[in-house]
């Protein structure tokens, strides 16, 4: 009898350390578990450490574009504004299918989607909201009435009843048409186009191709003002508020967005930002230009010369653009306090080298600003290989003068640094260039240079020219 208690016992102790190393195991498994989904969690401390926020961002006449050489846009400015706040880099990925934007965010390859997205329940299913960025409420875009028009011409919402509406898909217009039907007890037949941005649509609207939309009222606004034949005036839904997505785990920057756009939004800046893009009469000026990179794609009136001259240095014409706009923004008649002159800014010494003055035409001073640039390229070491890091250097080069350069590079050679990288190498000897250390240095032979000007110059033309290639098209 004894013998057998004690045979129990000993099963359930046994019993009792499996069950416990049993639920160790677990614990273990699940915190490892838990450690790879933050492990690939992108909140806002990985956004601070990267130095950057990527935002998913469409390009239209509101959104992000560009226009006379500038990148312009109401959801590009409140991005630049927050990453500003927070001293990070932007970069934009741009996406005009919101499906591909939801899938890029879900897949952590954008941070957020920076569009006026229409806070729904559906959408709250798979993504955070932040704050409102604003309000707007959804309209019927159509054409206006004419006495030939064998298009129903609608004002009150129960004649959508048989109508075909096409919509950008993804849009929140499918779920409020689909609840207009049922409030109005009839069918309404909605084709969904996932290949256009919303004003394209709009456009098919105006020409005539299709005969109604759903659209944002803010968005109808300006087209009005740029289509004279359509109305917008009848409404589809109640007033709805509009606010950028983010992942739903993505808290911490959540929070900091809220935290800014609560204190920006109260700001008369902010009022302005939203009245240029929304309510200006601007904006239709700015749509109907040729300049407006959303329809003849140009940047100035000079890119047949800046295309032409391009292919001397073997550059993407829209670099070479961003690094005129940076000179003399496309103005052929200013002159530098120092006498640098023209589209290209030559000093006066360098365009007598390259054989141009002040009278020179101006495809002259375009092609002979091209051949410096391949002189200061010359120059290079070939070991700067990447493409990125060379051109930079040959950036600041055209700002500041090669010597200075060659300077910052021979700092960093001293110093164990890679004299042919940019970041971190070169450029921190550039910019560390005003102090007596580095310019009293023996392998330094032009001496004192201020180097966050060349700096700020080649990084502010590379970022340009990152916008040119999101919106204009290379050829």
């Amino acid at each position: 009898m004894k013998n057998r208690h004690n045979k129990l016992l000993t099963f359930v102790i046994l019993l009792l350390m499996a069950l416990f190393f049993g639920h160790c195991r677990l614990s273990t498994k699940e915190r490892q578990n838990d450690s790879e989904v933050d492990s690939k969690a992108v909140d806002f401390r990985e956004i601070k450490q990267r130095g950057k926020l990527v935002a998913g961002v469409s390009t239209n006449s509101t959104d992000y574009f560009v226009y006379r050489g500038q990148p312009m846009g109401f959801q590009y400015e409140l991005l630049n504004k927050f990453t500003e706040t927070h001293d990070l880099k932007l970069e934009i990925i741009v996406e005009n299918d919101l499906i591909k934007s939801m899938e890029y965010l879900k897949n952590r390859d954008i941070d957020l989607i920076a569009q006026s997205l229409t806070i729904t329940p559906e959408r709250g299913d798979n993504m955070a909201f932040t704050e409102p960025i604003a309000q707007t409420r959804q309209v019927l875009l159509q054409r206006k009435s004419t006495s030939d028009d064998s298009v129903e011409f609608i004002r009150n919402q129960l004649n959508l009843a048989g109508k075909t509406i096409h919509i950008q898909k993804g849009g929140a217009a499918y779920q409020r048409l689909r609840n207009l039907s049922e409030e109005i007890a009839d069918s309404i037949h909605i084709v969904e186009i996932d290949s256009l941005e919303m004003e394209e649509i709009i456009r098919l609207v105006a020409n005539g191709t299709i005969d109604y939309t759903v659209c944002d009222e803010n968005v109808a606004i300006i087209n009005e003002a740029y289509y004279n034949n359509i109305d917008i005036k009848t409404p589809v839904s109640f007033p709805q508020n509009l606010a950028w997505g983010l992942r739903k785990e993505s808290t911490v920057l959540a929070d900091s967005i809220n935290k800014w756009l609560i204190k920006y939004k109260e700001t008369s800046e902010y009022k302005y930002l939203y009245h240029k893009y929304f309510k200006s009469s601007r904006a239709k000026i700015t749509r109907s230009s040729s300049f407006y990179s959303g329809e003849a794609g140009l940047i100035s009136e000079y890119d047949p010369y800046i295309r032409e001259a391009s292919k001397i240095i073997n550059w993407d014409w829209r670099l070479l653009a961003s690094l005129i706009y940076q000179e003399s923004r496309f103005n052929p008649n200013v002159t530098s306090w120092a006498g640098a002159f023209g589209i290209m800014q030559l000093m006066p010494a360098t365009a007598d080298f390259l054989g141009v003055s002040r009278n020179s035409s101006i495809s002259s001073q375009i092609n002979a600003g091209a051949r410096y640039i391949k002189y200061l390229d010359e120059k290079l070491p070939p070991e700067v290989s990447e493409k990125e890091d060379r051109v930079k250097f040959i950036l600041a080069s055209y700002n500041i003068g090669p010597g200075h350069i060659n300077d910052a590079i021979r700092l960093a050679e001293k110093y164990g640094r890679n004299p042919h990288v940019w970041e971190g190498n070169v450029r921190y000897f550039l910019l560390h260039k005003s102090n007596p250390r580095y310019y009293e240095d023996k392998v330094v032979k032009h001496g004192y240079c201020s180097g966050t000007q060349p700096i700020k110059y080649a990084e502010e033309i590379w970022d340009r020219y990152e916008h040119y290639k999101n919106v204009i098209p290379l050829s």
